[in-house]
Parts: structure tokens; sequence; C-alpha cells
């Protein structure tokens, strides 16, 4: 248990960054898994649609700095190789 008033804060903030990065990187890979779904199912048009959906929820990840844009470009790209593969 921290003894400084500063380091009390900082329990505080860090405990609040916590629950807001568990709650954006939960929502991307619900976004991804949704995505895998409309490809298990191999329905291009609702693929095409949730491959949007899941990468906009990446990019708002990275700007709230939650996710490196690396990282997010990578899942971006496997989903679209994914999307892809169905229509051929």
């Amino acid at each position: 248990m921290p003894n400084k008033r500063s380091a009390k804060k900082r329990v505080l903030v860090a405990e609040k960054n916590r629950i807001y990065n568990r709650f954006w990187k939960s929502r991307c890979k619900n976004a991804v898994k949704k995505l895998l779904e409309a490809v298990e199912l191999k329905d291009t048009e609702l693929a095409t649609k949730r491959l949007n959906e899941a990468q906009g929820v990446l990019d708002k990840a990275v700007i709230k700095g939650v996710v490196h844009r690396n990282t997010a470009a990578r899942r971006k790209s496997t989903m679209a190789e994914k999307v892809k593969s169905l229509s051929v």
C-alpha cells in the first residue's frame, strides 16, 4: 500500500486506466470475432460490413492509445485477407 499522497493518486489513476484499456481491448476482440463468424458463414456482404466496423474500432483504439498502430495495422491486414479470400 502506498504511503505518499502522490503514490496513492497514481494507484487510482492506474486502476482507472486499466479498466478503460480493458474496455477497448475487449471491444476490439469482439469486433474481430464477429468478423470471423461472418467469414465462417461465407457471407461476403456481412463480412465486408463487419470488416469496416472492426477496422473502425481498431482505429479508435489506436487514437485512444490502447493499441499500438502497427498492431492495429497487422490485425486489419489479416482481416482484409480473410474477407478477400471469400470472394476468390
